[in-house]
C-alpha cells in the first residue's frame, strides 16, 4: 500500500510498504479520508526524531492521525464492527491506504448525513475541543465563553460544541473569518486586527486559548472571579518555535499559582467515548466540518505548507493516492507535488 512515512532525518516520502497485519481485536479501515493537524508535524521536528531515537523507534514511521473511511476487515474477537461499515477515528499512522487499530480504540460509525471528507477531518481537532470546552473548562448552560483562535480547526468545532453546551460564545478571529464563524453559532465576534480582547471589559465565565499570542496575566483582565483558562496544546503552538513554546506553557502554568481563576494546559487524548460523542453531535446537525482547502497525499507538502502560513479557515482535507489501475491507458503520468 501506498503510505507517507517519516524518515530517520526528519524528511517524508510516499513510499510503497505492507498492508498492516490485523491483530484479534483489531479492525483494518481501507482510508478514504484524512487531515493536517499540528500533531502531524512533529516527527518531522528535532523533538520528534530526538523521541524516536530514545525510544528506539522504527527509523522510518508512517505518519497522520485522523482518518475515515470503510472497513475492510476485523480480527476473530471483535464485535463492534464489520466488514462494509463506515467509520471515522484517529490513530498514528492514517497517512495510508490502510490503518489497523483495536475495536477499543477511538474508533466510531460514521454517521450517514456526514461524508468520508467531513469525518477525516475530524477526531484530533474535534476532540481536543471538547475536552476544552466540556472536561477542562467545565462549560454550562448560559456561560459567556470566549474562544481566542476560533477560526482554524479546533477553533470552528470549540464554537460550535460550545454553543451545543448551552453557552454564549464570543469568538477572536480576523476579519475575513468573521461571517464564517458567525455561522457556526457565534453570537459576537471580535476582529484582533480592530479590537483587543483582554481590553473589552467584558468578563467570560471560561476563556479557551487556542491561539496562544496573549498572555495570562493579559487573559485575566476579562475573566470573572472564578473563572478559568484553557491553553490549548499543540494547537496554541503550530506556527511558533518550539521553546518559544515551551516558555509559554511554563510561564502559564507559574502565573497561575496566584489568583483565583484557574488555569489548565492540557494535551486532547483520543478515546472511543469521545469520538462517540462528537459522532452524535454530528448525526444531530449540532457539529459540522469546516473544511478551508484539499490536497491529495501526495501533496502533502504543499498542505503543510498553507497549514504553516497560519490562515486555515476550518481544516485542510487530505484524499489518499490509489495504485493506478493495472490496465490503465498509456500516455503521460499524472503532475504530483513533490513530497
Amino acid at each position: 500500500m501506498k503510505a507517507i512515512v517519516c524518515e530517520k532525518r526528519g524528511t517524508m516520502k510516499l513510499e510503497e510498504i505492507e498492508q498492516p497485519a490485523v491483530p484479534d481485536d483489531g479492525v483494518l479501515v481501507r482510508v478514504h479520508a484524512s487531515s493536517v493537524n499540528p500533531v502531524d508535524l512533529f516527527p518531522l521536528s528535532v523533538a520528534g526524531r530526538l523521541m524516536r531515537k530514545l525510544a528506539r523507534k522504527p527509523t522510518r514511521d508512517v505518519m497522520g492521525t485522523d482518518f475515515a473511511g470503510t472497513v475492510q476487515s476485523v480480527g476473530k474477537d471483535v464485535t463492534r464492527f464489520r466488514p462494509g461499515d463506515e467509520v471515522f477515528g484517529g490513530e498514528h499512522g492514517s497517512f495510508a491506504e490502510y490503518i489497523c487499530l483495536s475495536e477499543s480504540e477511538a474508533l466510531a460509525l460514521k454517521p450517514s448525513n456526514v461524508s468520508f471528507e467531513q469525518a477525516g477531518c475530524v477526531a484530533v481537532a474535534a476532540l481536543t475541543a471538547l475536552q476544552a470546552i466540556r472536561d477542562h473548562g467545565q462549560v454550562k448552560p448560559g456561560q459567556k465563553v470566549l474562544i481566542n483562535g476560533a477560526s482554524g480547526g479546533v477553533g470552528t468545532f470549540a464554537v460550535q460544541i460550545a454553543r451545543a453546551l448551552g453557552a454564549e460564545v464570543t469568538a477572536v478571529c480576523s476579519p475575513r473569518n468573521a461571517d464564517a464563524v458567525r455561522s457556526l453559532g457565534a453570537q459576537r465576534v471580535i476582529d484582533y486586527t480592530r479590537e483587543d480582547f483582554t481590553q473589552s471589559g467584558e468578563r467570560y465565565d471560561t476563556l479557551i486559548d487556542i491561539a496562544g499570542n496573549r498572555s495570562l496575566s493579559a487573559c485575566r483582565r476579562v475573566l470573572q472571579p472564578g473563572a478559568i483558562f484553557v491553553l490549548v496544546g499543540a494547537a496554541a503552538v503550530q506556527h511558533t518555535s518550539e521553546m518559544k513554546a515551551f516558555g509559554h506553557f511554563i510561564g502559564t502554568r507559574l502565573r497561575s499559582i496566584r489568583g483565583t481563576q484557574k488555569s489548565v494546559f492540557f494535551i486532547a487524548k483520543l478515546t472511543q467515548k469521545d469520538i462517540e460523542a462528537i459522532a452524535e453531535l454530528m448525526a444531530a446537525g449540532k457539529v459540522t466540518t469546516a473544511i478551508d482547502r484539499r490536497y491529495m497525499l501526495d501533496q502533502l507538502a504543499e498542505a503543510f505548507a498553507y497549514f504553516n502560513e497560519g490562515h486555515a479557515r476550518g481544516k485542510i482535507a487530505l484524499e489518499p493516492v490509489r495504485p493506478e489501475p493495472a490496465n490503465a491507458a498509456a500516455g503521460a503520468p499524472r503532475e504530483r507535488a513533490t513530497v
